[in-house]
């Protein structure tokens, strides 16, 4: 008897469920992962919400790539979405124009500036796990990608430039852009994949880097 009856108190006092699961497809808590962040529930969550925290993360990789001193975030939460935008945009602008009478231009066309970027980025990767780096394929696309941001910012400035009539001060105005440019996107690129590779094979990991952005770099100081 005194069994049965402990046998009952144990079923009155096992916590229930139907508190989670009153509504199906709605989630009443917020469970939180084992780094204490909150593992929200997007399939509930407004589209637009999750869109504007899609862009705040994609703002907060770009301003780590201006100013490359936190590496976690970039490597840890990465996504292709801002090289891509990244990509886009320059190939945009650096292609050539489409008009007959424009023999003068003569800038690469779209496809050619998206696969230099992409091939240029993944022949890199290649090369970084070749030579043991502890990085994945997609974490080093997408901080090659995010770095272009320098380079994309003198684009802008010497597309500016080239607004006004061509002289030799203009030009070595646009060179140091670009050059700094290129030098900024080296250094923050290194910054996050340098401590993946091996200390003794470090300078074998940077020629390649260095070449890639240095492609890119010529592509927007010639663009005329």
């Amino acid at each position: 008897m005194d069994s049965k009856l402990d046998m009952f108190e144990d079923v009155n006092t096992s916590p229930s469920l139907e508190g989670d699961m009153s509504i199906p497809g709605k989630r009443t808590t917020t469970a939180k992962s084992a780094s204490g962040v909150p593992d929200y529930n997007t399939l509930d969550e407004p589209i637009s919400e999750t869109v504007l925290r899609d862009i705040r993360a994609v703002g907060i990789k770009f301003y780590h790539v201006l100013y490359p001193k936190e590496k976690s975030s970039l490597l840890r939460d990465w996504d292709l979405w801002g090289p891509l935008v990244l990509c886009t945009f320059m190939a945009t602008i650096l292609q050539g124009s489409s008009s007959a009478d424009s023999m003068s231009d003569n800038g690469p066309e779209f496809a050619q500036v998206f696969v230099i970027v992409w091939i240029g980025a993944a022949v890199v990767t290649l090369n970084s796990k070749l030579l043991g780096g502890n990085i994945s394929f997609f974490q080093s696309v997408c901080v090659l990608g995010y770095c272009l941001t320098p380079v994309a910012i003198s684009l802008i400035v010497c597309r500016v430039i080239l607004l006004a009539t061509q002289t030799r001060m203009l030009f070595f105005l646009r060179f140091v852009t670009t050059t700094m440019g290129f030098a900024w996107a080296t250094y923050a690129s290194f910054v996050f994949l340098g401590q993946s590779q091996p200390p003794h094979r470090k300078p074998l990991a940077v020629y390649p880097i260095f070449l890639f952005f240095f492609i890119i770099s010529w592509l927007v100081l010639s663009h005329n």
